[in-house]
């Protein structure tokens, strides 16, 4: 009997619970409170993390930081001993190749040599042992339009390909050229690169004899002497390049043999010619203007790669390629994040950017140790 009892009241609890009229009368006191509250926005829920985009590796560097491509000897580099121009990959490049090989010097070998000729004659045949009595001709009209006529005469026909290739290295660059801004330092070089947004600081790189243990020091595949740098200009292939040189303190000089590129870097003035490199490779060159008391360690090193290489370079240097339509914000992190801003605006409440994207810094990946211009050596 005393356990039907409590078994009857153990039931008549659950149906009194399950009862629609007791299930309103609890929830009353809970919404009693919400519905008391004044009228205000709820406070905004702490924005999601927008996703984080994975870093892009810089296609030119391997694991450690150090450039894939190595300096080839002979080729975009000066050779010992040697006295002929570099080998030209420009097109304006080989057009001057060609006008000093095959114009400029036979031309001036063969005047020197006329000269050489007439001197020798004249000294051996109008001496005075072999010429007692000298004549007394004081003018004669063949031999001075002779002289006058022949160097007009070689002087136009060095004219007409002269003008010709002065047009083409100051021919504008045409429209989807890749602009580099090339800036002259005492004593080292910045790069902008204005169309794509990527910005450099090329610093020699100096001798293992002359940096500390553990840091890093000029290679055999770096590059000469005196002519590697820690970081490289990277141009791409077959693609217009419109150069623009200007200098933050005195005139420097922008110079790549192996291009037919060598133009003045003024302060407050922007020069600018075009050229494009149509052999992959590593190019080395020099500032060719006296600029003070480190002059001769202000070495230019430009890669080219392809125009592939070069759109994995830019991207891994925070930047992006021109027409690149802007990417979407298409994560739901994202969305969240704008959903509550805006929640958070129409409330009153002070606006979050919660999708602002981080401030871009293209750091070398092998600084030179010394700092931005060696300025202390």
């Amino acid at each position: 009997m005393r356990m039907l009892g409590l078994t009857s009241i153990v039931l008549a609890a659950g149906l009194a619970l399950a009862a629609p009229g007791h299930a309103q009368n609890a929830a009353e006191p809970a919404a009693a409170p919400a519905a008391a509250a004044p009228a205000a926005a709820a406070p905004a829920p702490a924005a999601t993390p927008a996703a984080a985009t994975p870093a892009i590796a810089d296609p030119t560097l391997d694991a450690s930081g150090k450039p894939f491509s190595k300096a080839v000897p002979g080729m975009g580099e000066p050779i010992p001993g040697a006295f002929t121009l570099q080998d030209q990959v420009t097109s304006t490049g080989r057009e001057a190749h060609w006008f000093h090989n095959t114009v400029l010097l036979p031309l001036i070998t063969i005047i020197s040599l006329f000269v050489l000729l007439l001197l020798i004659w004249v000294i051996i045949r109008y001496r005075r042992s072999a010429n007692p009595e000298p004549s007394r001709t004081s003018h004669n009209t063949f031999i001075e339009i002779v002289w006058t006529l022949v160097p007009v005469l070689i002087l136009i026909a060095i004219a007409v390909p002269s003008i010709r290739l002065l047009a083409a290295q100051f021919k504008p660059a045409p429209k989807g050229a890749v602009t580099l801004k090339a800036i002259g330092n005492q004593w080292f070089w910045t790069y902008e690169y204005p169309d794509h947004g990527v910005n450099l600081t090329s610093n020699l790189l100096k001798e293992q004899s002359e940096v500390p243990a553990g840091q890093r020091y000029r290679t055999d595949a770096d590059g000469p002497r005196l002519l590697a740098v820690d970081q490289r200009v990277v141009l791409p292939v077959g693609v217009p390049i419109r150069l623009q040189t200007t200098a933050q303190d005195v005139i420097h000089s922008w110079a790549i043999p192996a291009f037919w590129i060598k133009l003045d870097a003024v302060p407050g003035k922007i020069n600018e010619t075009s050229f494009t490199i149509e052999k992959p490779g590593l190019y080395f060159g020099q500032c060719s203007e006296l600029c003070g008391a480190r002059h001769g360690f202000m070495p230019i090193a430009v890669e080219a790669v392809s125009p592939e290489v070069f759109a994995r370079w830019v991207a891994s240097k925070g930047g992006k390629m021109p027409g690149t339509p802007a990417e979407p914000a298409t994560s739901s992190a994202n969305d969240s994040a704008d959903d509550t801003a805006n929640a958070a605006s129409d409330a009153g409440a002070p606006t979050v950017n919660a999708t602002a994207a981080p401030a871009v810094t293209n750091k070398p990946a092998t600084q030179n140790p010394a700092g931005l211009g060696q300025a202390d050596q």
